[in-house]
């Protein structure tokens, strides 16, 4: 994280998510985000990207509130829980009254395209109160769909790609990744993907 503060010229936020699955959390996985936070915080970064949801599906704004009393200050960015809880216009106002920058929603849907209709209607009841950042499957093709129908200013994407490993000694037998991962690929963001995504962003500008 240091090293991200360090050399990045945009601002830099850190997911402060303990493991996968779902986004319930314990006692114990919350302490262990708070300690996160302080140390994306003491690590110089600019903010911290968070999620959590009660038994039932709402936004649990208690622990929320916790871990952004903690960031003290630091810009709060909250995650795809989002997607995940029952009432997404209850949540929404909820996640407003935390005082929240961003919520990266795909619209409650597989991808922010499916979910295109939804992230129009959020962005109407946000009201410029919260910005609505489209995230999963965003890609050059859809991006100026995405932001035109749904009066987006933020998208999300990973870019992802793999390289093949440097390694010129491979084991053949031990494994180190689930069965259908290969350890000889390298997982990594294409620069070209951005790019081009950059790209047609300056265009509607």
């Amino acid at each position: 994280m240091k090293e991200a503060a360090k050399q990045s010229s945009i601002p830099v936020y850190a997911m402060i998510r303990p493991r996968q699955g779902d986004f319930l959390f314990n006692q114990q996985e919350l302490d262990i985000m708070l300690n996160d936070v302080e140390a994306a915080k003491l690590a110089g970064l600019d903010g911290i990207v968070i999620g959590i949801l009660k038994t039932n599906g709402d936004i649990d704004t208690e622990s929320c509130r916790k871990l952004i009393d903690r960031a003290d200050g630091m810009g709060v960015t909250f995650h795809r829980a989002f997607d995940l809880c029952r009432e997404p216009k209850t949540a929404l106002e909820e996640v407003i009254h935390l005082g929240c920058e961003r919520i990266l929603t795909s619209g409650l849907e597989q991808s922010a395209e499916l979910g295109v209709s939804m992230l129009s209607e959020l962005n109407q009841q946000a009201d410029g109160r919260i910005s609505l950042m489209a995230g999963a499957g965003v890609n050059v093709s859809n991006t100026k769909m995405l932001i035109q129908t749904a009066k987006l200013h933020e998208i999300h994407l990973s870019g992802k790609g793999v390289r093949d490993s440097l390694m010129t000694f491979k084991a053949d037998k031990a494994q180190m990744g689930a069965d259908d991962v290969d350890d000889s690929k390298v997982p990594v963001t294409q620069f070209d993907s951005i790019a081009k995504v950059r790209e047609v962003l300056d265009q509607l500008s």
